[in-house]
């Protein structure tokens, strides 16, 4: 069964193109992207994984650092990278996981118990449930989940703005609405009296609906 947003991340030992990291020692206090490909060599992933390598600052800024998941050996992560380099303008420069005895896969829930020990043999069809990216917290807790079918290219764009999001809400308790962007409006969450909020905002909200208070978003 797929994790669970508010779960805790299961913790892993692997071996990675960075060295061999243990996840929850890797996130630290930082926030953390893991996002997971079914095979290795296959066009879709290979331009997202370029595509993320040319967004890496823009994490960096949010105190958010990114790892990838395939479902193939170390070896063939290494080989892959030039591959995504010549195809798209951008070497990854994250750590890549060599899932090839589909430990993590399994734990996260986008591999079945009985899919076997190993990588080899197996397709890309085989393994189209390992689309999906994970947002998880300086906490160790799952922020985000969403799955990917294996023809569509993800929207890293919206990664980011749900980053940003769930980071305004950790610190400031503030929810936001459809569509936010950075620099818009957002709601003081339900669970904040009036009472209490009217400490944090002295100025008030705009409140069309009693339940729905809108302030500008805070900056610090």
């Amino acid at each position: 069964m797929t994790l669970q947003i508010g779960e805790t991340a299961p913790d892993f030992q692997a071996e990675t193109t960075d060295g061999t990291i243990g996840f929850h020692d890797w996130v630290g206090d930082s926030w953390a992207v893991l996002f997971s490909h079914p095979k290795d060599f296959t066009p879709v992933c290979t331009t997202e994984l370029g595509y993320m390598a040319k967004m890496k600052p823009e994490f960096e800024k949010r105190g958010c650092k990114i790892m990838g998941l395939s479902v193939d050996p170390v070896g063939d992560h290494e080989r892959w990278v030039q591959d995504i380099e010549d195809a798209t303008g951008h070497r990854p420069n994250y750590p890549l996981i060599g899932d090839k005895d589909l430990a993590v896969a399994k734990a996260y829930g986008m591999l079945p118990a009985d899919a076997g020990a190993s990588s080899e043999g197996r397709t890309a069809g085989d393994n189209q449930t390992v689309r999906n990216v994970f947002i998880v917290g300086p906490d160790k807790k799952v922020k985000l989940v969403i799955s990917y079918p294996m023809a569509t290219g993800r929207n890293f764009d919206e990664i980011l703005r749900v980053l940003d999001s769930v980071q305004l809400t950790a610190k400031h308790a503030v929810a936001t609405p459809v569509n936010w962007n950075q620099g818009e409006d957002v709601i003081i969450v339900p669970t904040v009296s009036d009472e209490d909020a009217k400490k944090k905002y002295p100025d008030g909200w705009k409140a069309p609906k009693p339940y729905m208070r809108f302030v500008a978003q805070p900056q610090d």
